[in-house]
């Protein structure tokens, strides 16, 4: 403690938390209050795209709001939602939905497979509605982007469906690792099981034609993607692993785990990425298995960082000093652990049962005092900012960036060695085939504005 009372930990903390966290929340976007918005007593008037699987989940979470229209390509898919919410117009097509319900409709829930996320959000916030979008944000670097600068640009409330966000964990573990508790962070591993038993993935995959279902309008499905035959190993739960339609792994839960990371230590944009292992590549989706680095640099009072992203484990993993069986994410083999030069802490897929390790050093540990602020649920958070309330906590200006950094590992299984990343210039520097992958091309149709 120094003689005027204050001790190295809060300078240390301190200078973390510059700029950590903008004066009005998460996220740097207009003033919300500023623009009109409505009473937080008023309800507001939502359509789905997509009302079916996450879609459904995604509609319940505002169900204490009016769910006035829906539009969902597949009858049987979507039919749980057209059930929950009978007095919503129903559409197949979205685009369709947006224009006919332009004036009675306030905000639009986007759930769909992720090669629509981007179009669909950037048409909802061009016509002036506020977005909830499911997590990954985009399918593309180039899309995430535009959808940060589509925000801001419309005024609108936006949040990404990555609930971790949201969670008291995350925020405990960015506050213990701003106390300076475990030093300056040095290495960063993110691991899930996934795509084990939830989706096929590798070399055996062969999406063979097959009859387009009575149910399914596979047109609007395909979306803005290349036309292509039906085949039962894309629609409805299994696209994930195709590059044109999904993300992978890493889009499926890399935007929960590697949010506390995001958050804890202001990532920002890394100076390269690589993909220094993969199992079982196949000619039609993803491997089903990888491991990819990131290499962040400084950023203000924190050093560089590794950060390792592990997909499709089967078993937890292990590390030095900390004893086996102790490191446990979730049931479903998900979780995080920070490397400092003092010690560790671990957080499970959505920021739950965040503590030091090994669990010894946590007997007689108390929280650091809260120096964020806390949510009130994550759907809630987005509806409090589209009634004028302080921007979510995951809001595309917050999102946006971190979809963009995490997205250039899903390129980086497509090549070779390690992709250099220009932030300033949105391209790698060493690889212009590895750019070609950064923005998607649009079917005649479906522009994305």
């Amino acid at each position: 403690m120094s003689k005027n009372g204050v001790s190295r930990r809060y300078f240390f903390q301190g200078s973390l938390l510059a700029g950590a966290v903008p004066l009005g929340g998460f996220g740097s976007v207009a003033s919300l209050r500023a623009l009109g918005y409505r009473s937080p007593n008023e309800k507001l008037n939502i359509a789905g795209i997509g009302a079916g699987g996450k879609g459904y989940t995604d509609l319940m979470g505002c169900k204490s709001e009016n769910i006035v229209a829906l539009a969902d390509p597949d009858e049987e898919r979507g039919a749980r939602g057209f059930k929950e919410f009978p007095k919503a117009t129903r559409y197949k097509d979205f685009r369709q939905m947006l224009d006919k319900e332009l004036n009675n409709i306030d905000a639009v829930t986007v759930s769909t497979p992720d090669h629509v996320h981007g179009m669909a959000a950037m048409w909802a916030m061009s016509r002036g509605k506020h977005v909830y979008c499911q997590k990954p944000l985009t399918r593309t670097v180039w899309e995430a982007g535009e959808l940060a600068k589509g925000a801001a640009k419309y005024g609108v409330a936006t949040q990404m469906g990555n609930q971790g966000y949201s969670n008291e964990g995350v925020r405990q573990c960015a506050e213990i690792i701003w106390s300076g508790e475990i030093g300056q962070v040095k290495e960063v591993h993110a691991w899930t099981n996934r795509p084990v038993k939830y989706w096929p993935q590798g070399p055996d995959v062969d999406p063979k034609p097959g009859p387009v279902p009575s149910t399914l309008d596979w047109d609007l499905w395909l979306g803005p993607a290349a036309a292509r035959p039906f085949s039962p190993a894309y629609a409805p739960r299994t696209w994930r692993g195709f590059p044109d339609f999904g993300c992978g792994a890493i889009g499926d839960m890399a935007c929960h785990i590697m949010g506390t990371p995001n958050m804890a230590l202001r990532l920002g944009a890394p100076e390269s990425v690589e993909c220094i292992k993969q199992v079982g590549k196949g000619p039609h989706t993803f491997p089903q298995q990888a491991v990819i680095r990131f290499d962040f640099p400084a950023r203000g009072a924190m050093g560089p960082v590794k950060v390792f992203w592990h997909d499709g484990l089967s078993e937890f993993p292990q590390f030095e000093g900390i004893p086996k069986g102790e490191l446990i994410g979730d049931k479903d083999v998900n979780g995080s652990l920070f490397i400092g030069e003092k010690g560790m802490v671990t957080t499970g897929c959505y920021g739950e049962r965040t503590r030091l390790m090994p669990d010894a050093r946590m007997k007689d540990y108390k929280m650091p005092a809260q120096s964020l602020t806390r949510s009130p649920g994550h759907y809630h958070d987005w509806i409090r900012a589209a009634k004028g309330g302080e921007p979510a906590c995951s809001n595309f200006s917050v999102a946006g960036p971190f979809v963009q950094w995490m997205l250039l590992g899903v390129i980086a299984m497509k090549f070779e060695g390690k992709l250099e990343w220009d932030a300033a210039k949105g391209r790698f520097s060493n690889n212009n085939e590895a750019n070609r992958h950064l923005r998607p091309t649009f079917r005649k149709g479906w522009d994305f504005v």
